[in-house]
């Protein structure tokens, strides 16, 4: 007869400690109640002022009594608070959940929901086997399943678009790009980054690369940024080749991967770069230690969703080393990510 093992007085949980992991473990409710308040519109809704449960359903399409039960569940949580008359405002945090705001992380609620949610019901088969859970639930890597939608595609855009939004504003004000007349913005989705940073620098060109059914938003963007007379979208693989550059920026793309394919990448980069090529890589930094970090999260996604990883800037020197390119600075942004500049070596 085998016993259970008794735990030492200071591992032994409290009550407390009960109720904070009962708490952890229904996240995944959390997670779906956000997401639902976003996909039926009721933070926009919100944003002209307070309004009743009733006409917020009405509003909506949405049954009154469940509607309210789930704001009440999120009410707590910092997202609404009612008021005396029992009507129900948003706070600024709430106010996220609807489009077109600053910060709004509406794309993203529907991105993570509607994309990730399921696939991590199968993390318990990438830790058993170190395959992607996206893999096994989608039947296919998640970077083919997305672009057999173009509303996938849509949607992804816009999220990784809001993702960034928050980060990039103080960062794009303040950055200067290493010298050099052409910028390629690899995986650069719609332009709207490189948009930013060659709005500053209005004797430079640039090129948009991403994949033919990504780069298919950018024109647009640049010329509603007005630069679409010196940067041109270019549809391709950057697993096949690149642009010739002088600069090379990469914005949340090596963290998708793993090693073999990054050093692809940044071998195809050495390729078409001359000597003294600029590459700059902007993406989480993973901590060495134990400490609350963003990254952690980030590395788990990547795990489940692509195969890929978060990197520590050791990990990050030793991979762009493996191609040529020498770190010259990490910089921090103010944001959970950092930039990382190198230089070709031929």
């Amino acid at each position: 007869m085998t016993t259970s093992p008794t735990p030492s007085p200071t591992l032994t949980p409290t009550p407390d400690d009960a109720l904070e992991m009962a708490q952890l473990l229904l996240g995944f409710a959390t997670s779906q109640a956000l997401y639902t308040v976003a996909r039926l519109g009721v933070a926009e809704l919100l944003l002209d002022g307070p309004r009743s449960i009733e006409d917020l359903a009405e509003a909506t399409g949405a049954d009154a009594d469940a509607l309210g039960r789930v704001i009440r569940t999120l009410t707590p949580l910092g997202i609404f608070y009612t008021e005396s008359d029992r009507k129900i405002a948003i706070t600024r945090l709430g106010a996220t959940l609807a489009p077109n705001v600053p910060g709004s992380a509406h794309a993203s609620s529907r991105f993570f929901m509607e994309t990730h949610y399921q696939p991590f019901g199968e993390l318990l088969h990438t830790v058993q086997t170190g395959e992607p859970a996206a893999e096994k639930q989608l039947g296919m890597k998640f970077e083919n399943w997305i672009p057999r939608h173009p509303a996938r595609v849509a949607l992804q855009t816009a999220a990784m678009a809001s993702v960034s939004e928050g980060w990039r504003g103080p960062f794009l004000e303040t950055y200067e790009l290493p010298p050099g007349d052409v910028v390629a913005d690899l995986g650069g989705a719609d332009g709207s980054m490189l948009a930013r940073l060659l709005q500053k620098a209005p004797d430079r060109r640039g090129i948009v690369f991403d994949l033919p059914e990504v780069i298919v938003t950018a024109t647009r963007t640049l010329a509603d940024y007005g630069v679409d007379d010196r940067v041109i979208p270019r549809g391709g693989s950057f697993f096949a080749r690149v642009p010739t550059a002088d600069v090379y920026i990469m914005s949340m793309v090596l963290h998708d991967w793993d090693d073999e394919s990054c050093t692809r990448i940044l071998a195809n980069i050495a390729d078409a770069g001359s000597d003294g090529a600029r590459l700059v890589i902007i993406e989480h930094i993973m901590p060495d230690g134990d400490e609350p970090n963003m990254s952690k999260l980030a590395d788990l996604i990547m795990l489940c969703m692509t195969g890929g990883k978060e990197r520590t800037t050791t990990e990050y020197a030793d991979l762009l080393g493996s191609a040529g390119f020498s770190i010259d600075a990490v910089r921090e942004t103010g944001t959970p990510f950092s930039a990382i500049e190198a230089t070709l070596r031929k």
